[in-house]
């Protein structure tokens, strides 16, 4: 798939197939929509009231595959998604489509249970659409199901530290 890494690349460095491949979308009107929720959110903070949301994430290159797990992994948790909670105008698209879009007007927050109503009228009232995807797990794993192709082994069934974790150091030994 193209995405952000080929929509970064100089004009006419890439090929043709890697364009074509790209799955971004945009939309203005709703990430104007999506911002008017996340200021009535950090607003509350200022009158004393909790803001609802906990932790927020952009869904920019790589998509939901990078925003949700880093999501997670900042509060040492893993997470359970379903990727067809995820909404989506092209109902076609494949698990790793759906995974890797990259739709520029997206965000990923993590709400508490208890204030999903409230952020949830918040929503309504803006005309911004939003979903439950998920939920955080105590337990590091990064769960990924789809429930057209359950029968099949989950698209991604992992331990965030393999995905987020630090890589190994590298020792050289030098000698002059």
């Amino acid at each position: 798939l193209g995405g952000g890494a080929a929509s970064s690349m100089d004009t006419g460095a890439n090929v043709e197939s890697l364009d074509f491949d790209s799955v971004q979308r945009g939309n203005a009107e709703m990430e104007r929509r999506a911002q008017e929720v996340i200021d009535r959110c950090w607003q509350m903070e200022r009158s004393g009231e909790a803001n609802p949301i906990l932790s927020i994430h952009d869904v920019g290159a790589g998509g939901l595959s990078n925003a949700l797990p880093e999501l997670v992994h900042g509060s040492g948790r893993g997470g359970r998604f379903n990727l067809r909670d995820i909404p989506s105008e092209e109902p076609g698209m494949s698990p790793l489509q759906i995974w890797s879009n990259e739709a520029q007007e997206r965000y990923v927050l993590a709400i508490r249970p208890e204030s999903l109503p409230l952020f949830q009228a918040m929503c309504e009232r803006e005309r911004c659409p939003f979903a439950v995807v998920g939920v955080a797990t105590a337990q590091p794993q990064l769960s990924v199901t789809d429930t057209i192709f359950d029968k099949q082994p989950a698209p991604v069934d992992m331990d965030l530290s393999v995905l987020l974790g630090k890589p190994p150091k590298m020792t050289r030994t030098v000698s002059h």
